[in-house]
């Protein structure tokens, strides 16, 4: 069954969702810059190269909605604007141009400054003591693209939700003396989300024989668990960022949750919706929390049967020299490419039960297939799954 996903997704991408579904996607295009400003300086002419190519890659798979992950923010939405028109409106190395009526944009808490030492290192001001590691506001953020109307009236986001306020939260101690790693005056303004938690509604007309319904899409990026010390803070906060979205679905575990505009509670229990975004947790490899990531795919609400794959993926494993660069998942369904260290799969694309999976892939073609070269613009690859509600 793994060899039929992996052949499937090799070559199913580069085309139109399955017939009456659609297709939902998530990737992390590595279209930050460490400047403020900076990325719509490089995206005004319309030949910024590495914007080309992450363009050809979403023509290529064609989603219907994306979530786009380390897109930065601007307040303006100018870069969204530019990407819109300048990239994905203009075909790429020979593929159909592909517009998105919809899109959305909000603030993150990727450099925003805290006025504290957060890092512990002496010192305030760092990238590391802003209240999501950042060189300046927005940078990391998030952008969602979608054919289809956005219910923009019942957006939520949870920016603002702090991380004391989950019940049972895993807050960093220093393993000697197990003292708190923050202080009272810390965490009276760290915010749980490194960037943001948005649950955003799309209406999604009739397709073929099914009746238009509403699919929450459920968007995050979750810290890396690595680049701190022996605390693990990173880590516990990435087992809390996911967490977060396991008890947003949860009608029995939400009851605390407090969106940005003051609404308390979760996700209705007959919601469908599709959790997307780098989820920066891989469930067998790396250095999250061991469990973090089971929290979604053991939940039961979603429907974790079916795991995205490619063939790209296992041929670039393949190709590793360094022993300890080869984990022990299968590197089919490996998400990300980092070089001489462990690819993972920690991009994804989680549907709900109550939507039916029609096909889906990790969009990683082989050596010279097309788009093969498009996809080092970024050491992220898309995850695409095609979905439609249960009959």
């Amino acid at each position: 069954m793994v060899l039929l996903l992996v052949v499937v997704a090799g070559f199913a991408a580069d085309s139109h969702a399955a017939e009456g579904t659609i297709r939902v996607a998530t990737y992390n295009t590595s279209l930050f810059r460490d400047s403020d400003g900076q990325l719509v300086r490089d995206l005004e002419d319309g030949t910024n190269e590495q914007a080309k190519r992450i363009a050809e890659v979403i023509q290529r798979v064609r989603p219907d909605i994306l979530l786009a992950n380390e897109f930065d923010y601007d307040a303006s939405g100018k870069a969204a604007e530019l990407f819109l028109t300048k990239y994905l409106a203009v075909g790429q190395n020979g593929c159909e141009p592909i517009e998105f009526a919809h899109h959305f944009i909000a603030p993150v808490n990727t450099g925003k400054p805290s006025g504290r030492d957060l890092d512990k290192n002496g010192r305030a001001g760092d990238p590391a003591d802003a209240i999501g590691y950042g060189r300046h506001e927005g940078q990391y953020g998030m952008l969602v693209l979608s054919r289809f109307p956005i219910q923009r009236d019942h957006i939520r986001t949870f920016q603002n939700f702090l991380w004391r306020d989950m019940p049972g939260a895993l807050l960093p101690t220093h393993p000697k003396s197990d003292q708190p790693f923050f202080n009272d005056e810390d965490l009276a303004i760290q915010r749980l989300s490194s960037k943001s938690f948005w649950d955003l509604p799309i209406n999604v007309p009739a397709q073929d024989d099914s009746k238009p319904f509403v699919l929450h899409l459920l968007c995050s990026h979750p810290t890396p668990p690595v680049f701190d010390g022996p605390e693990d803070r990173n880590g516990k906060r990435n087992h809390d960022e996911i967490r977060l979205v396991a008890d947003y679905i949860d009608p029995k575990k939400s009851e605390y949750l407090v969106d940005d505009a003051g609404q308390r509670s979760g996700l209705a229990g007959d919601a469908l919706f599709v959790i997307v975004g780098d989820l920066n947790a891989d469930p067998v490899d790396g250095d999250s929390v061991p469990g973090a990531m089971n929290q979604l795919l053991k939940h039961s609400r979603v429907d974790a049967s079916f795991t995205p794959a490619s063939a790209g993926g296992k041929l670039a494993t393949q190709r590793k020299t360094n022993p300890k660069a080869v984990g022990q998942g299968d590197p089919a369904y490996d998400t990300s490419n980092f070089g001489d260290f462990q690819n993972l799969r920690i991009d994804y694309a989680l549907p709900s039960k109550g939507l039916s999976i029609k096909d889906g892939g990790v969009f990683w073609p082989a050596p010279n297939e097309p788009g093969s070269e498009a996809v080092n613009a970024t050491d992220h690859r898309s995850v695409w799954i095609d979905v439609r509600p249960d009959r």
